[in-house]
């Protein structure tokens, strides 16, 4: 199987900065990691290279950072590593970031299967994934748990639900998301940074593509974001002492005064 990994990395932090101006994640300087979503459709992608096997390649859209993360997975034992990285793609929302993931997907040639993690976590909108599929115009299911069989020409997997989970056919070549129920990723091996400290990491830029520079990046962004804002968060505590009946009586009237300030502030 040809099976392609698509990628993200994502703050190792939940203290992000934003760009005033494109109003996006600040990334240069801020420790990085790869998504753990994107780790368990790693692992999949590996196990079934393993069972049937076939080539896996990773692909991510970043900066050029970025290299080491996809050094990682070629670690984990990834046999080719793409790093798809330009100022063009700046700024893109998941839209101009599937159009740019699918322009690179079609340049590699036959790909049996695609996988990828079920969100990222930094902006945890899940739509990469099924939006991809949709730009390349093949089949796709979400939050998979499971799979059971493949053959040449389709797979049968499990998705999650809300009551348990569905029993899918689905025909090749297709993509699918994958949730943390589906294994437990491997860490990479000695040997294994050895030979990805040997290996290239593929380096793409726009001109390597066949894509419409309008459709990528911020330009190529029909979702516009007003403002961005981190929340202030306000804690405020009491200290009561005294026995119970005294410390009851101090929590229904701190109880009581609270809620007077908010029915008439």
């Amino acid at each position: 199987m040809e099976i392609v990994v698509c990628v993200k990395q994502v703050p190792a932090t939940t203290r992000v900065q934003l760009d005033t101006r494109t109003r996006t994640i600040i990334r240069e300087g801020v420790e990085l990691m790869l998504n753990p979503f994107d780790a368990y459709a790693l692992e999949e992608a590996l196990r079934l290279r393993e069972a049937h096997g076939g080539t896996v390649s990773v692909i991510t859209m970043g900066i050029s950072g970025a290299a080491m993360m996809l050094r990682e997975a070629l670690a984990m034992g990834a046999d080719q590593a793409i790093l798809l990285t330009d100022r063009r793609f700046a700024g893109a929302d998941t839209l101009a970031t599937a159009t740019t993931l699918a322009a690179a997907i079609r340049k590699l040639g036959k790909v049996d299967l695609i996988l990828c993690g079920r969100q990222a976590i930094d902006g945890d909108t899940a739509q990469v994934g099924p939006e991809l599929a949709e730009k390349l115009g093949i089949p796709h299911t979400t939050a998979i748990s499971k799979i059971e069989q493949v053959s040449a020409e389709s797979l049968i997997c499990q998705k999650m639900v809300d009551e348990g989970y569905a029993r899918l056919r689905v025909q090749l070549p297709a993509l699918l998301t994958v949730v943390k129920e589906i294994n437990t990723p491997r860490f990479p091996t000695l040997a294994g940074f050895r030979r990805a400290q040997k290996s290239d990491v593929l380096i793409w830029k726009v001109e390597d593509l066949d894509v419409d520079p309008g459709r990528i990046g911020l330009e190529g962004s029909p979702t516009q974001v007003i403002s961005t804002f981190v929340p202030e968060q306000h804690k405020t505590s009491i200290v009561v002492e005294g026995t119970l009946s005294e410390i009851a009586g101090q929590i229904l009237a701190s109880l009581q005064q609270q809620a007077g300030r908010e029915q008439h502030g």
